[in-house]
């Protein structure tokens, strides 16, 4: 039985997003970010969405073409220091913004892929973090009980994908990616090089074709991403 070919264009992929969704971005910084992706989101300029992604990227690129264009409604992140406008934004109220420490962030997510409903941690006891959560009692400790953390859409940046969908990340690229191509109802993948089924080594594909939706191959890598020759 032949494997399902996922490849699809760009416009095809995003325009299955409502306005009002859910959606997790990958990446830390610019590695792994989904940048070509995220503009045709702003292209086709989907309202009122969340957003979830470890940062919130710097000015004029990823995270930030999505504020200036007034798409996004809520951010659920580890910070947003390198953001100006979002910094700005999060004061005046224009979005609402959620502080998840890194660590505590993966691991909500990981929770939502793994099928789990949360997971009690003694991180961020007698701070503002454990604010509105319960607390669970484990022998003689007290933890905060966290909520996994799933999303409508997953947009995820691939050094090399199949047209099955078997994702290979480069170097740091593989951060928030493996995480939440598992944690959504559907995953876009953007791939640098995308190849027949067979083409990407078992032991190198780190986010299996059972997970990713669509793919969709990149013609060329903008500027904004950065990539020095591998």
């Amino acid at each position: 039985m032949p494997l399902p070919d996922k490849t699809c264009g760009i416009a095809e992929a995003i325009a299955r997003i409502p306005d009002g969704a859910r959606i997790m971005l990958g990446g830390f910084g610019v590695p792994g970010t989904p940048f070509c992706l995220i503009r045709e989101l702003v292209r086709q300029g989907q309202k009122r969405l969340t957003v979830i992604k470890n940062d919130a990227n710097e000015t004029g690129m990823g995270v930030d073409w999505l504020l200036e264009n007034g798409q996004v409604a809520r951010l659920i992140t580890s910070h947003i220091g390198l953001n100006p406008r979002a910094m700005q934004m999060m004061n005046d109220g224009r979005i609402s913004v959620e502080f998840v420490p890194q660590g505590i962030l993966a691991e909500r997510i990981r929770c939502a892929g793994a099928g789990m409903m949360g997971f009690v941690s003694d991180i961020g006891i007698g701070t503002l973090m454990a604010e509105g959560k319960p607390t669970v009692r484990v022998g003689d400790r007290s933890g905060i009980l966290e909520t996994a953390l799933g999303a409508d859409f997953a947009l995820v940046h691939a050094a090399r994908a199949d047209t099955f969908g078997n994702l290979c990340y480069a170097a740091s690229a593989r951060n928030f990616n493996p995480l939440i191509a598992m944690a959504t109802a559907t995953t876009i993948a953007e791939a640098e090089a995308v190849l027949a089924p067979g083409g990407i080594a078992p032991d190198d594909v780190h986010t299996p074709g059972p997970f990713v939706d669509q793919v969709i191959a990149l013609p060329e890598l903008p500027e904004v991403y950065g990539v020095v020759e591998r």
